[in-house]
């Protein structure tokens, strides 16, 4: 017997899903996230979710954890002091950054640049010099090297970055430093970029880099609080933590390269999205994860959501491979208020996160929220978690009714614009992977999973036109469900800039080797068994002094019999797909990357017989619902007590442990045998 725990943190509420592979069996537990210490939410949420499957701590057998420790730590400035050690000549390269401004048009005249994660204090240079082809130009200077260092750790940093110019091809003087730091300082925590990121272009390499030695010591901090609490409580099963391209790695590898958590969170809920939507016949979505305190959007082809080299979090672009997500300050928390300036209703992006959290919530917030403005409408009915936690819908109509005095407008209208503002900033984000990428919405299903994606989901769909709208079973905890989903995970990468027309397919294969051999190597550290490793391989192309490049996948057997021509081929299909032109020649090769992957027992999605359309029997009751046409009894269901086959004709609310989902008059709601509601506009009579 297996058990498999997945935990997501979020801003207002810790999601935990256990996974039984015998009997295929799922349990959900809900519980406040703690932001004062993110561990004692965790175990907490571990130990109810055990105690309704009527386990022992001690029974699990794997705990998949999904954290946004790193993110908030850069968000909110409050990662390690770090120092920097440069080439001699370098010491400015962090505000020399890129020559990039964002739009729109003469933004460059406003933009304030950000303040790097490290100031100029805390950069040093130290003699030495390597060429780009990685040739000792000038030896490094070890005793500068000794001397950087002790002043540095005098100076208080907590953790140290190495970053030398065109280390990537040769890493050689950054060990040299790595080693002068162990005897100088054991326990400073050192981050070198020819380990950490070992690509060309400098600043991105840099920033990279400087940010995994930023956040190294606050998430191991959090990771051994975890790790500490679940062994006081006899947890003897291993955690592994969630990539930010979705996949999983050990604890050990979490805190040597934090870098690649900083999407933790997101990437569990695409993975999840897209493994439910798989199975009920949808392999183009788009994922819609509506939280108490931002909303992730995403798009999946195939059933395999989109990967991205670079990232950005916060003001500061990440070079590490992440779910492709579009991420705006828009939940259910998201708290609304008057601007004083314009006498205009804004919503968010400030939360009232868990603590105190919404008016409704009882624990001392009087902010209006999203939330109550869904409680006021009658949208969200005032019992959650299955009856467990109810909701004070007095606190939420006064809340609300502040905003409305100062807008001078009604209590219900103005609950309705509020709802109507936050589901205009959710179209904006769904727009940017969708119009703005070239893609029609209406190719696309939507899923909807966290806390409030079911609230918001179908009128967002209503002006879209993609459906139907996907509710799965678990949707309130998707995220957590998809870690339980997700492999394991690592890249392994190298620059090599050569033209196809000047290379040879052993000079490509050679480097391919090495990484693979590190990859190897990697899956057995983390534990994985031969049979269950994998291997892909992809090359970054571009043509020649183009700034961007196209990753081109091969597998074993194409990169054994590599064939040049017919991989220029293929970048020029690539090439012409995405901008619309090939050019003849010039087509050179800029990384390669091997990915190494470990397959995990996935949970198993039967599909269930259909029984009767007739949802009455689900029905618990009705809800008042207000709208500009009028106040409405809403029949109310229990998704618990829907069965394949029936139907649920809007206006209508679906109510479930961990998620509310509405379904709007003029669509219909079909249960399908995957247990998902599937919502869709009524067929014309």
């Amino acid at each position: 017997m297996t058990f498999r725990l997945g935990v997501d943190v979020g801003g207002t509420f810790t999601d935990v899903v256990l996974y039984d592979s015998a009997d295929q069996r799922v349990w959900l537990a809900k519980t406040p996230s703690t932001p004062r210490d993110q561990s004692v939410g965790v175990i907490e949420g571990i130990r109810l979710a055990a105690a309704r499957a009527g386990i022992g701590l001690p029974d699990l057998d794997a705990i998949l954890h999904g954290t946004t420790v790193a993110t908030n730590a850069v968000l909110e400035r409050r990662g390690a002091l770090v120092g920097l050690i440069v080439t001699k000549g370098f010491r400015q390269i962090l505000h020399l950054a890129e020559a990039w401004t964002p739009g729109p048009l003469f933004g460059f005249m406003v933009y304030e640049k950000p303040e790097p994660l490290t100031d100029t204090r805390y950069v040093h240079e130290v003699p030495e010099r390597l060429g780009a082809d990685g040739a000792i130009i000038e030896p490094i200077d070890e005793a500068a090297v000794r001397v950087a260092i002790e002043e540095l750790v005098e100076d208080g940093v907590e953790a140290l970055t190495v970053c030398l110019l065109n280390a990537h091809a040769n890493g050689r003087h950054e060990r040299v430093i790595a080693e002068i730091a162990a005897s100088v300082a054991p326990d400073l925590p050192v981050s070198i970029s020819s380990e950490i990121l070992p690509e060309f272009r400098e600043y991105e390499r840099t920033v990279t880099t400087l940010m995994n030695a930023y956040v190294a010591p606050v998430l191991e901090r959090y990771l051994t609080n975890v790790r500490d609490g679940l062994a006081a409580a006899h947890v003897r099963a291993p955690i592994q933590v969630v990539r930010s391209d979705g996949g999983l790695m050990s604890l050990e590898s979490a805190c040597t390269s934090p870098v690649q958590t900083l999407l933790s969170g997101p990437a569990g809920g695409v993975s999840g999205a897209s493994f439910v939507a798989s199975h009920a016949g949808f392999d183009r979505i788009l994922t819609f994860d509506m939280g108490g305190t931002s909303t992730d959007v995403a798009v999946c082809v195939s059933g395999r959501p989109e990967i991205t080299r670079e990232t950005s979090v916060g003001d500061f672009p990440v070079r590490a491979p992440a779910v492709d997500v579009a991420s705006i300050g828009a939940g259910g928390g998201s708290i609304a208020y008057v601007a004083e300036a314009t006498g205009a209703l804004r919503v968010g992006p400030q939360s009232a996160g868990a603590i105190p959290g919404p008016a409704c919530y009882g624990r001392g917030g009087t902010a209006a929220t999203v939330t109550d403005a869904n409680v006021v409408l009658g949208h969200l009915p005032p019992r959650l978690l299955g009856g467990e936690f109810t909701l004070d819908v007095d606190a939420a109509y006064d809340a609300v009714a502040r905003v409305a005095e100062a807008r001078g407008a009604g209590v219900e209208e103005t609950a309705r614009a509020i709802v109507s503002i936050v589901d205009e900033a959710m179209l904006g984000a769904l727009r940017v992977v969708t119009v703005q990428r070239g893609r029609v919405p209406s190719e696309f299903a939507l899923v909807a999973f966290g806390g409030a994606g079911g609230l918001h989901a179908n009128a967002l769909a209503r002006i879209l036109g993609c459906y139907p709208v996907i509710v799965p079973e678990e949707s309130g905890v998707l995220s957590a469900l998809g870690f339980i989903s997700s492999e394991i995970k690592n890249e392994f990468s190298q620059t090599l800039v050569t033209s196809i027309a000047a290379t040879t397919p052993d000079a490509v294969r050679r480097p391919f080797e090495a990484l693979t051999a590190r990859a190897r190597d990697w899956l057995d550290e983390e534990r994985v068994d031969v049979a269950d490793q994998g291997v892909r391989f992809i090359l970054d192309m571009r043509y020649s002094r183009q700034g961007y490049e196209i990753p081109i996948e091969l597998d074993g057997v194409e990169l054994a019999a590599l064939d040049l021509a017919g991989l220029e081929r293929r970048f020029g299909e690539a090439h012409s797909r995405l901008y619309g032109f090939v050019l003849d020649g010039g087509a050179e090769i800029v990384n390669l990357r091997v990915v190494a992957t470990g397959r995990v027992p996935l949970p198993e999605l039967d599909a269930r017989p259909e029984g009767g359309k007739n949802p009455s029997a689900a029905q618990t009751g009705t809800q008042r619902v207000w709208t500009p046409e009028g106040t409405f009894d809403v029949p109310t269901y229990a998704r618990a007590a829907l069965e394949p086959g029936m139907a649920v004709d809007g206006y209508a609310i679906v109510e479930q442990y961990d998620a509310t989902t509405v379904v709007l008059p003029g669509h219909r709601a079909l249960v399908d045998p995957w247990m998902n509601l599937l919502i869709r506009p009524e067929e014309p009579s």
